[in-house]
């Protein structure tokens, strides 16, 4: 008989301790009843700070390889080496890319560093499966040609993506304005469109992969359009180190027949 009225009891006493919000405090104690589970409460129920770390980076690092002269549309044999950091809090990002690169051909050769991107994005939903980012940079001229492009040129962007099912479909259009000065009876500037469009999906659970259809001014006012077609895959290692592939295959003859990128990345 006692135990049986020891069980009541404390089925009792269990029962009358409800806590709604599951942070830790009594419902008939809980100043703040519906704080997030994400928050961290002090003795009242009330949130001392988020749990939730608002700030992430991501440093990534890698070679590419082309095989063409933007402006004498020549086959130059290119490799780039190049460093991008990232810094995401909330729903801006800011990007900074730096590279460099070196070059040579039957009749040329050279080196150095590539102009230096720096951009801040904004990403936002309008809807559950549409996401769109909106850009703005600018390109710092470290690299030098002796051709009067020893300027900063400004850059827009837009790109939205709709996921439907197991496929996300994605297009942007990209305006550069370029600052660079002409030089006479060798080269004339101009300021770039660029568009983009394609399609992906996950193909495993770590890997992503996409196709996607690629044309650009060039900034070069007497080359024509530059248009490729890209196959991207991403591949996360675990969920700090991710491995990043990109072939592209040229379509005009200002575009290197082949273009090769292959990085690895550290997100934290």
């Amino acid at each position: 008989m006692r135990r049986i009225i020891y069980f009541i009891l404390l089925s009792t006493r269990i029962y009358a301790y409800e806590d709604s919000d599951l942070d830790g405090v009594e419902d008939a104690y809980d100043q703040c009843p519906d704080t997030s589970l994400t928050e961290l409460v002090d003795i009242s129920g009330c949130s001392i700070r988020s749990l939730v770390n608002h700030h992430h980076y991501d440093m990534i690092f890698g070679g590419s390889f082309s095989q063409i002269d933007y402006k004498t549309n020549e086959l130059t044999d290119t490799y780039n080496t190049e460093f991008q950091f990232d810094y995401y809090y909330k729903n801006f990002s800011f990007q900074a890319v730096i590279s460099y690169f070196t070059s040579s051909s039957e009749s040329y050769s050279n080196n150095g560093l590539n102009d230096t991107v720096l951009a801040v994005y904004y990403q936002f939903f309008p809807a559950s499966s549409l996401g769109l980012r909106l850009g703005t940079g600018v390109i710092l001229p470290t690299y030098e040609s002796g051709l009067g492009n020893e300027a900063a040129d400004y850059m827009l962007s837009a790109n939205l993506n709709y996921a439907f099912n197991a496929f996300s479909f994605f297009g942007g259009y990209g305006y550069t304005m370029i600052n660079d000065s002409d030089v006479e009876n060798s080269v004339s500037y101009q300021n770039t469109h660029a568009l983009n469009a394609g399609a992906g999906t996950d193909l495993t659970s770590n890997l992503y992969g996409s196709i996607s259809y690629f044309y650009s001014d060039s900034i070069y006012s007497d080359i024509e359009a530059i248009q490729n077609i890209s196959l991207y895959t991403f591949y996360r290692f675990d969920p700090y180190w991710f491995g990043i592939a990109n072939y592209a295959y040229g379509l005009s003859d200002s575009t290197s027949n082949h273009f090769l990128s292959l990085k690895i990345g550290y997100y934290f």
